[in-house]
């Protein structure tokens, strides 16, 4: 085995790339990117640099254009087979990962870029938070403490979605999730009009539920053309998790309209310790027993070391 590569693999699934190696595939995009505001794109807490914009996004993009040319190509030639010209249906992108792990971020990111491509397709980018029950329900199903959980979210709305946009419907609604209210916004929809490319991004939607119950049963991934898993480990992820709790009493937290405002002039030691609660209760089991198991049944997996920057990259065979 050759030492010099992070992540080589003997009879692996995917092929694996290390920063440098990942960065030399496309050094050179077709569009100008110093332009970019990248304090629009990036989530709180979620540093970016145009540095990894261009050793890890562009060649994403690149990657992306040649899975998408060949989906509107095949689009064509069976329009041709069946004789029967047909619109072209959304080519969509599913983002899944951890709490903290910077799925947001890469989706915006990912949005922006690809909206740039020659043709400049119209992008669009939901997020699954919408599809969570409300709080009202979650306290009902006496679930309010697994919220993120695969059973805390309507799966079959979202599904419902989803099967929408992969028929062809011209204009679908998605429920808004406010993270000030941290609830479901009632009345408040967004969207969503037959976009060229549509961006899923949650922390669930790899995720296949097992039913107790031999039934027919269609998953979320089923409508993805493109999946991405962001990983990095357990210890970075808590890390960032609690930096994230720590800058959100100084802003967010701060707004009398937050669910959490009570916490707002909690001494920190008191957060962090919530924090970590909350992370030890909640988020570390759901990443162990719901979406970590998940990771390999992405296209693409970033793998990110410290600071979120991403340090090698695996990608599925084909």
């Amino acid at each position: 085995m050759n030492n010099n590569k992070a992540y080589d693999a003997t009879y692996s699934p995917f092929r694996s790339f290390t920063r440098e190696e990942w960065k030399k595939l496309e050094e050179h995009p077709m569009f100008p990117i110093t332009g970019i505001d990248l304090t629009k794109l990036q989530a709180m807490n979620e540093p970016l640099t145009m540095e990894e914009v261009e050793d890890i996004y562009i060649p994403l993009v690149r990657l992306l254009q040649i899975h998408i040319a060949h989906y509107r190509n095949l689009h064509d030639e069976r329009d041709r087979f069946f004789q029967n010209a047909s619109k072209p249906i959304p080519y969509i992108i599913g983002i899944a990962g951890s709490v903290a792990a910077g799925k947001s971020t890469t989706a915006r990111v990912l949005q922006k870029l690809l909206s740039m491509t020659p043709g400049q397709p119209r992008v669009e980018l939901i997020t699954t938070d919408g599809f969570l029950y409300s709080n009202k329900e979650l306290e009902r199903r006496g679930i309010f403490n697994k919220k993120g959980f695969p059973e805390s979210y309507d799966a079959r709305r979202l599904v419902g979605f989803l099967a929408g946009v992969k028929s062809g419907r011209d204009v679908l609604e998605v429920p808004v999730y406010s993270h000030l209210a941290y609830d479901v916004l009632e009345g408040k929809k967004q969207v969503i009009d037959r976009p060229d490319i549509l961006i899923v991004e949650g922390i669930n939607v790899l995720q296949v539920p097992m039913s107790k119950r031999p039934r027919r049963q269609v998953f979320v991934s089923d409508f993805f053309d493109f999946s991405i898993y962001v990983d990095a480990s357990e210890k970075d992820l808590r890390e960032w998790y609690l930096q994230r709790f720590e800058k959100l009493q100084q802003t967010a937290f701060q707004d009398p309209e937050s669910y959490f405002h009570p916490y707002a002039s909690h001494p920190m030691e008191e957060l962090l310790a919530l924090a970590n609660q909350v992370w030890d209760e909640i988020n570390l089991p759901n990443l162990t027993q719901n979406i970590l198991p998940t990771r390999f049944r992405a296209d693409l997996i970033l793998e990110k070391g410290e600071c979120h920057f991403v340090r090698g990259v695996r990608i599925r065979k084909i």
